[in-house]
């Protein structure tokens, strides 16, 4: 599917339909990856999108607010002097930005649809330590179930720490060492652990945790990237 960006509003047609239109069909396909508990990359596509346009239309009102003014009329009433701007803005940035204005409730309707996905799914899946944990915990293995492949992947983990010149951020990096396939997925998870330890030597005592899923999910779209974020939780918590 197409990504709904910003340039959707700044480029295209000038007829008002169309445009309003390409957003519907663009907003149509976002729900339809919902439907189906789909999440990565859609909803932060659409957290994005929509920082993006409240962002422009804040611009646009600070921007206004300080054209040059005269003064239009005098309201006896309410004892209030009414000023025009001098200088308005031209017709394709009003249309763009009345397209902005007209989009952003619609898309604040489909962020909150993916949030509550999101926050549905995150209850349906928790991170479980498998068997005595070392005190280092930067890297180790990660079990991941896809119920769908009837499938238990293993990953190898690592923490990384990256620096600004004001900030420090940790990334979780991952990487599939293998699959087990259908007979071996219900090995306990402690097994597993035995056999990736002797498999791969390099860690002696590794962290082990395994993503438990107790709801059929997708797994690229859904159960990676909200394992991955509670798995980080925990790591630095």
């Amino acid at each position: 599917m197409e990504r709904m960006t910003l340039e959707w509003f700044v480029s295209g047609p000038q007829d008002t339909e169309l445009r309003q239109y390409r957003v519907l069909r663009g907003l149509k396909e976002y729900y339809e990856q919902f439907s189906h508990n789909r999440l990565y990359p859609y909803l932060a596509e659409l957290i994005e999108l929509l920082e993006g346009l409240e962002n422009l239309a804040q611009k646009r009102g600070d921007l206004r607010r300080q054209f040059p003014q005269r003064l239009k009329d005098i309201d006896l009433e309410n004892s209030q002097l009414i000023f025009e701007q001098v200088h308005g803005e031209s017709a394709d940035l009003q249309r763009t930005m009345d397209l902005i204005h007209w989009t952003l409730p619609q898309i604040r309707k489909a962020t909150e649809e993916g949030m509550h996905i999101y926050n549905f799914v995150d209850e349906h899946i928790s991170i479980e330590e498998v068997g005595i944990m070392p005190a280092y915990r930067q890297e180790g293995y990660w079990l991941v179930p896809n119920s769908r492949a009837a499938q238990l992947n293993l990953l190898r983990y690592e923490v990384s720490l990256f620096s600004s010149s004001s900030e420090r951020y940790r990334a979780l990096k991952t990487v599939v060492l293998e699959s087990l396939a259908e007979g071996e997925v219900k090995l306990p998870s402690e097994s597993v652990k035995l056999l990736l330890m002797k498999k791969y030597q390099d860690l002696p005592n590794p962290a082990t945790y395994r993503c438990e899923v107790d709801m059929d999910f997708p797994y690229v779209e859904t159960i990676l990237p909200i394992g991955k974020r509670k798995l980080m939780a925990q790591l630095v918590s």
